[in-house]
């Protein structure tokens, strides 16, 4: 097995980033100032704000240690009116509902120290409603438990107007089968014939096929949705209401023969669910119904050793999104001389326990 060449991600990401150092006091200012009015931050000045946001703001500010120059109030109202009745979160005013701004809103409250200002008993229960019959999560109520359910849906949504009622249920749900089954797009042959004298219906078939002709892959983020059921759950205490078996051998079926994790079945192994995967797994302590050990290898086999970084599969171009997923895999895993992460609130260990306990 080879070794993690930590030494030169670092300098790697200090390449990318054009930093020698980090001044803490100029990256908490920077911070600071991307708060709206609301209470809520945005992506940089001047942007609207949005929970996503909120949340890495919060993380930031712990990592520092300077969760102190926050208006703590503001920023839990600004949360806490993102919460609709039946349990579920907004991201922004919008509106857009998805189980990722469960979590968020759990986590960055949590992490605050005001859970109260929430009605968590709601919150999980509308996760517990995204529960699926495979054993997973879904982005809202019915929706696949798979990275691809919410990008899919939005696709169907935008043409929906054009199509009947019935025909984007049948689309929906036959998204759903596909997906759950391992069956690829060709599969809406069926549906093709029976609503092939609906107008919209071709310009909707042709788009989706040709997301899987271009082999394009649906963003690794959206697999939020087994992460922040599972995190959410963890942080609220209600980890009784999943089915650990279930999910656990959905998850552990992710796990493919070069020892990587892919995002749903007949996909390629990629970094980034080494996080995704392995933290919920871990949550739901189902962690060693996988090969760490290959596991552990496949991360390195898709380092740079000379300039570092790591990629999404071996010999593929280095970034830094992978190159934190493939350490923060690492650390789950137990790789020597790696901090402990936490893998619910994604934090480090100690971070976790300074907020908590004030170790």
């Amino acid at each position: 097995m080879g070794e993690l060449a930590a030494k030169k991600h670092v300098q790697y990401i200090l390449s990318v980033e054009k930093l020698d150092t980090v001044d803490v006091d100029e990256v908490v200012s920077w911070v600071i100032k991307c708060q709206h009015e609301s209470g809520g931050f945005g992506g940089n000045i001047g942007h609207d704000p949005h929970i996503l946001f909120t949340l890495s703001a919060v993380q930031v500010l712990a990592l520092f240690d300077k969760l102190n120059v926050l208006d703590v109030d503001k920023v839990t109202n600004y949360i806490a009116g993102l919460q609709n009745e039946d349990g579920s979160f907004s991201g922004d005013i919008w509106g857009e509902v998805d189980t990722r701004f469960s979590y968020i809103a759990v986590c960055c409250l949590s992490i605050l120290r005001r859970l109260n200002k929430i009605n968590v008993e709601k919150a999980v229960s509308y996760i517990v409603s995204c529960k699926n019959l495979d054993g997973g999560f879904g982005c809202t109520p019915g929706g696949e438990s798979h990275a691809g359910q919410t990008l899919v849906s939005e696709l169907l949504l935008e043409h929906r107007s054009g199509i009947e009622n019935k025909v984007a249920n049948a689309l929906s749900h036959q998204v759903a089968l596909l997906f759950v089954l391992s069956v690829k797009i060709t599969g809406f042959e069926m549906l093709r014939e029976d609503y092939a004298s609906c107008p919209d219906f071709g310009e909707v078939y042709v788009a989706l096929s040709q997301l899987d002709i271009l082999g394009f892959c649906f963003p690794s983020f959206l697999f939020f949705s087994f992460f922040c059921c599972v995190g959410a759950l963890a942080i609220t205490g209600s980890l009784h209401h999943i089915d650990k078996d279930l999910l656990g051998w959905w998850l552990c079926e992710r796990q493919v023969k070069t020892g990587g994790l892919n995002g749903r079945p007949e996909k390629l192994p990629d970094v980034c669910y080494s996080w995704w995967v392995l933290s919920s797994m871990i949550m739901i302590d189902r962690v060693h119904w996988i090969s760490k050990e290959k596991l552990v290898q496949f991360i390195l086999d898709c380092q740079d050793t000379e300039n570092g970084g790591i990629s999404d599969r071996p010999d593929d171009a280095v970034d830094v999104y992978h190159t934190y997923f493939g350490v923060a895999g690492l650390s789950l895993l137990e790789y020597p001389g790696l901090k402990a992460i936490d893998p619910a609130y994604a934090l480090p260990v100690d971070v976790v326990n300074r907020i908590f306990f004030g170790k």
